[in-house]
């Protein structure tokens, strides 16, 4: 009798051996993958056992029961993630796993720039085929209420970013990520601000903030632009910012503002109407917001475009009004002054 159970014990060993022995080779044998790789998705709902059989049924795992039995045996069986994943070749059945458990998905990525509108942003997002979309076709009103801001105008409350995201995330998810990158900034942004800026609140500055991004074409002119329209709103003069008129005409906007542009009595007409436009004109950056928050210092009211992206600040009607002759003019025509101070409302010269 014991040389019986002695027997079956060593057959015994012998079978654990000779399967532990086969386990351990098929773990460390590289699936059988294309060339370039191979992308695969484990669903939501989805398990271990299920993703096993699919790759079986399509010839890439030899074994789906190995897997399985070995991903019980080190508890991680139940421990995987769904998402998008990238196979690539020369993946083992155990770097397999590793990746569906620690969730390494592709990762896809969308960039919302500098200054669009959020109009723009949308049309990025909304076109965008690894995303699931819920707002398409809905108004802006009901995609803030729908993102839980409901009664927010969406204008330059989103983070201008490189956002990267998994496949199925949805465009909800998305807004949400730029919405709190945005708040979380402009918020900190406001706490360091400096001393005896004529700006009420964070959203004061988050409006200005999108119109020095519209007017800046230099990263280097930020502080000096802000600083402009910071000095002339303590003077009470209107900022008279082409930007605001722009974004006020909307799709009447064809390339070229006119006298009666200029005229226009609408709220975003900053030529019009004094202090600050009602909301954001875009969606600034980072450094927009540092800017308005740390103007620089000095006595410029006025600044116009040199034509190779910067501009020619001046402290007086008069200098501003030179500066025009000589970079926009050429000293051909009366000079035209963007600006004008807040008790000399005086029709403005631009070109009809």
């Amino acid at each position: 009798m014991r040389k019986v159970v002695y027997t079956l014990a060593i057959l015994l060993s012998a079978v654990a051996i000779g399967f532990w022995y086969d386990v351990t080779q098929f773990l460390s044998t590289p699936l059988k993958l294309p060339k370039d790789g191979l992308n695969i998705n484990v669903a939501h709902g989805s398990n271990l056992t299920r993703v096993s059989r699919e790759l079986a049924e399509q010839g890439i795992l030899s074994r789906p029961r190995y897997l399985v039995w070995y991903a019980h045996w080190i508890s991680h069986a139940n421990k995987i993630s769904v998402g998008e994943y990238h196979l690539e070749k020369g993946t083992t059945p155990r770097m397999l796993l590793t990746q569906l458990v620690e969730g390494k998905v592709i990762q896809y990525s969308i960039t919302i720039v500098d200054g669009w509108t959020f109009a723009q942003a949308m049309e990025v997002i909304q076109t965008n085929p690894y995303l699931i979309h819920h707002l398409e076709g809905l108004d802006t009103d009901t995609i803030m209420a729908r993102l839980g801001y409901a009664g927010q105008h969406p204008e330059g409350r989103f983070m201008p970013d490189t956002y990267n995201f998994p496949r199925g995330t949805t465009d909800i998810a998305f807004l949400v990520r730029a919405y709190e990158a945005m708040h979380t900034y402009l918020d900190n942004a406001w706490k360091t601000r400096d001393v005896g800026l004529p700006l009420q609140s964070p959203y004061d500055a988050l409006i200005l903030a999108s119109i020095v991004e519209k007017e800046t074409g230099l990263e280097s002119e930020r502080r000096a632009i802000a600083g402009v329209f910071e000095r002339r709103l303590l003077k009470h003069m209107r900022l008279q910012s082409d930007p605001t008129v722009i974004y006020g005409m909307g799709d009447n906007y064809k390339g070229n503002i006119r006298r009666r542009d200029l005229r226009s009595d609408n709220a975003y007409n900053t030529y019009q109407h004094g202090g600050l436009p009602p909301t954001p004109i875009a969606l600034p950056s980072r450094a927009a917001i540092d800017a308005v928050m740390h103007p620089e210092e000095g006595d410029a009211l006025y600044f116009v475009s040199r034509g190779d992206g910067s501009h020619q600040f001046s402290a007086t009607l008069e200098e501003h009004n030179a500066a025009v002759i000589k970079y926009q003019l050429k000293g051909k025509a009366k000079p035209f002054s963007s600006f004008q101070p807040a008790d000399k409302q005086k029709e403005t010269s631009k070109q009809e």
